[in-house]
């Protein structure tokens, strides 16, 4: 398992592509005084494009990204790229950090100096943390499986546990996620408890995975609400859900020849999931948004990720970690404007919680979008464990 430096280096002929294609954007209409009752409003995504197209600065924001310590593994035959930065610290603790869909490894970007570098921020240097931050298979900057069975979590979290022991030589280390992160960082604790000395989830599951297929026998009257709750939360937001679980190949075309319609896709999700009270740039800057859009449209990884989807539907319960008890020592913090807001009971059902925290704001993005009270939340929990 080879390592190598990696830099993020896009040729100038990807970026002209790109403009020409904005500019070449053809709009559709909408429904008078629509607003985002549709989908993506098109007067904001106009405003985005706008934007995009003649200020946002991608050599810059590349620039920034490439401060940050990068790297290429060869993992069983597919290539991981993952910052790792160390902690400045006397003996900081391995974390491995796993994005979901639809962001990035850019989701952890404003953390890792908050997390290795706790002193510099008043914090204490005992709390640092040796901070790895892959692109998942078939994300960024990491390589597009084509094989059947290639994007699925559990095959995932098998590359990310021989990433951090085989390769980066870490015994233990504690994992955080949320989303997809959320369903591999458990299934990584789940297969590896021996590897995973913790786990800190801001999900405690996808919908899908807490109602199917397992039953929850004897709910209590919050959990009761709850799981009520999903099957509504499907019907208002989970088309995508739908597609990219039955058909993703179906929308790939179009979402990997539009930068404008793969615009469209992400940021409806980001609005939508985000404590922005319906204005998205409450909670991200154009820059932030398009720098997201930008991983998946340099890298052509929409179509890949949207895989993942399908190839996830057909794993048994098992495979999903679902309505299996999982021994390590979980820490959950849940944000109020996450997908799914659940009672800490239901976790305490397949989770060993050792931590659980109702954050006083934040979505499903928590380190992007409140990355203090995040890095705050993963410090108090390694305190936990050195206990």
């Amino acid at each position: 398992m080879s390592i190598e430096p990696f830099s993020i280096a896009i040729p100038q002929e990807i970026l002209d592509d790109l403009h020409e294609r904005l500019a070449r954007t053809r709009w559709p209409d909408e429904a008078e005084h629509a607003g985002w009752n549709y989908g993506t409003n098109l007067g904001y995504l106009k405003e985005l494009v706008d934007y995009w197209q003649h200020s946002y600065d991608w050599c810059d924001q590349e620039a920034k990204l490439n401060r940050f310590a990068q790297f290429r593994a060869d993992v069983d035959g597919t290539r991981i790229h993952f910052i790792h930065v160390r902690g400045k610290g006397p003996n900081p603790t391995p974390l491995l950090l796993i994005h979901g869909w639809p962001d990035s490894f850019y989701r952890f970007h404003k953390v890792i100096p908050l997390l290795t570098d706790p002193a510099s921020f008043g914090g204490n240097p005992e709390d640092a943390f040796d901070v790895i931050v892959p692109s998942l298979p078939g994300f960024g900057f990491s390589d597009r499986p084509h094989f059947p069975g290639g994007m699925k979590s559990l095959r995932s979290a098998e590359l990310l546990s021989q990433l951090m022991t085989g390769v980066l030589g870490y015994q233990h280390y504690i994992v955080s996620g949320g989303d997809v992160g959320g369903r591999v960082t458990r299934l990584l604790a789940l297969t590896h408890p021996d590897q995973v000395s913790g786990m800190h989830l801001t999900d405690i599951g996808f919908p899908r995975e807490i109602t199917f297929p397992p039953d929850v026998p004897n709910p209590s009257p919050s959990e009761g609400r709850f799981l009520g709750s999903v099957g509504m939360w499907f019907f208002q937001e989970g088309a995508y859900a739908a597609l990219q679980s039955t058909k993703p190949q179906t929308i790939s075309y179009a979402l990997s020849d539009s930068p404008v319609g793969l615009a469209g896709w992400i940021v409806e999700k980001f609005r939508a999931w985000s404590d922005c009270d319906s204005e998205i740039e409450k909670s991200y800057s154009k820059d932030e948004l398009l720098t997201n859009i930008m991983i998946y449209w340099v890298t052509g990884t929409i179509s890949s990720s949207a895989r993942l989807y399908l190839e996830d539907a057909f794993q048994s319960a098992p495979q999903l970690s679902v309505g299996q008890y999982i021994e390590v020592p979980a820490s959950v913090a849940t944000f109020p404007k996450d997908l799914t807001y659940p009672p800490r009971e239901l976790g305490e059902r397949f989770l060993r919680v050792a931590r659980w925290t109702e954050m006083p704001r934040g979505g499903h993005f928590a380190a992007l979008e409140e990355p203090e009270l995040y890095a705050k939340d993963v410090q108090e929990f390694g305190k936990t464990l050195k206990q």
